[in-house]
């Protein structure tokens, strides 16, 4: 069994995953805040 060698793995893909994961939060969430904004707003 090879012994593990800290900062050898490449991970790169899951720098890649978790840029996407993210952004994608980031635009969900600041799309939630807009529509809660506009219905306390726009409330009839």
């Amino acid at each position: 069994m090879s012994e593990h060698k800290h900062g050898e793995m490449d991970i790169s893909v899951q720098e890649q995953s978790f840029e996407g994961f993210m952004k994608w939060s980031t635009r969900v969430a600041v799309f939630s805040i807009l529509v809660l904004v506009f219905l306390a707003i726009f409330r009839t």
